[in-house]
């Protein structure tokens, strides 16, 4: 019922991703959502933020921000990670992630998006057919609209969490096919 929602992954912070492993795994371009993904609401650049793109660009992987934010608030933050940027994207919209994957000259199978709301961020990804990784907000401040939110997607990720657990729990069995492990 709730599986548009899903994400790929849920990862408790963007700096616990390992993003040499999604190299390994083929992974080129990856889009970012900013605000409680990369930083607290309204938050500008900081050292880690920075670090973190600085380690994307030497593995190799090429990035840009979507945000549905005004210029003002993105361009900055873009300017201090060396990043590109698309503003006003309209997520869920697809459009935006297609034209990201174009300016990154990635495909399907070789972009990835991290972002922290599943029905902005993960739902439009997964729209556009990318991987989604969810991670949690970074700071609880958020704007009204954006807490509203926060409600309703507790109900999926906890519908969500019960289908993982299920996964893990057939694949446990599937995997000792009824052998005895000494």
């Amino acid at each position: 019922m709730f599986q548009a929602f899903y994400p790929g992954e849920y990862i408790d912070s963007t700096y616990h991703i390992d993003f040499q492993e999604l190299y390994r795994k083929g992974y080129r371009g990856i889009i970012f959502d900013i605000d409680n993904t990369l930083v607290p609401h309204g938050a500008l650049a900081d050292e880690q933020s920075i670090a973190l793109f600085q380690q994307l660009r030497q593995l190799g992987f090429h990035t840009i921000l979507l945000s549905n934010n005004k210029e003002p608030r993105v361009q900055p933050f873009a300017h201090a990670v060396k990043s590109r940027y698309i503003v006003k994207a309209g997520k869920p919209a697809v459009r935006n992630y297609r034209r990201a994957m174009k300016l990154m000259k990635t495909n399907y199978e070789t972009t990835l998006f991290i972002g922290d709301q599943l029905f902005t961020d993960i739902w439009g990804a997964n729209r556009t057919g990318i991987m989604s990784i969810l991670v949690q907000p970074i700071h609880q401040k958020e704007e009204i609209q954006i807490v509203l939110k926060r409600y309703l997607e507790r109900i999926v990720l906890h519908f969500y969490k019960k289908e993982c657990r299920k996964k893990q729990s057939y694949s446990g069995k599937a995997g000792n096919n009824g052998n005895k492990q000494d």
